[in-house]
């Protein structure tokens, strides 16, 4: 299909904006074979889609759907899966059916809780997961001994992990067992390895911002549902 560059959208934003998944991953979807437009297969990826098209995926006729996001106040002992092979119990479970094919965006691991946003905006799981973005996350972490102070520029600095330089960008102490971290990184576990590293264990850690967005009066394992604002607060870092 031809289609002018200045007409249509992208066909990697159309696809997230039917919640198949952020602009990445459909690229990779597109470069698979997995796409159709007007029944033809299309792996370019500067592939535009007019209101006219007719855009399969996988032989499923995609509509572009309203974007919905919620917040959910993540207990701990709960994983960020669908399905767990350990038969934990999943983020999933806490939530009504109707939202089963929703996304979370950053995971918290099983021993973590706080705010997790699910969405079906692949725009949005972009914006908050690119690196490029830098959107802030910040966790309160309470450790099992005093921190000694004098570390902070470790953490400001950055300890090296496997996957690279694993930095806090801000460090502000409730008490020397209570930290405020904000990252704009994802590592697996990276609060904890990186006070591991500095000779403390993480007994809680909890989110409890992203962006601009904290944490609404939830009890633990409740959800909100986000309205534009709301959205657009947790894409928004402090000025």
């Amino acid at each position: 299909m031809s289609t002018p560059a200045d007409k249509g959208v992208r066909l990697n934003r159309f696809l997230a904006s039917c919640g198949i998944g952020s602009r990445r991953a459909c690229d990779e979807l597109i470069t698979q074979g997995r796409v159709e437009i007007n029944g033809e297969i299309v792996i370019d990826l500067s592939s535009r889609v007019l209101p006219s098209d007719h855009v399969k995926f996988d032989g499923k006729l995609l509509r572009e759907q309203s974007p919905l996001t919620l917040v959910l106040n993540k207990p701990r002992k709960f994983i960020c899966t669908k399905d767990d092979p350990e038969g934990r119990p999943t983020i999933y479970e806490l939530l009504p059916k109707k939202f089963s094919k929703l996304i979370y965006v950053g995971r918290l691991d099983y021993e973590s809780s706080g705010l997790i946003l699910m969405t079906s905006s692949g725009e949005l799981t972009e914006r908050l997961t690119h690196p490029r973005f830098h959107v802030e996350k910040e966790y309160a972490v309470h450790l099992d001994r005093p921190f000694d102070p004098d570390l902070t520029h470790k953490l400001l600095e950055g300890l090296h992990f496997t996957e690279g330089l694993a930095k806090a960008e801000s460090v502000r102490f409730d008490s020397r067992r209570r930290v405020r971290v904000v990252l704009t990184q994802g590592y697996n576990r990276q609060i904890r390895r990186m006070f591991s590293k500095l000779g403390c264990k993480v007994d809680r850690l909890e989110r409890i911002r992203i962006g601009t967005l904290t944490m609404p009066a939830l009890s633990t394992g409740d959800y909100q549902i986000l309205n534009h604002r709301e959205i657009e607060a947790a894409a928004t870092n402090p000025k």
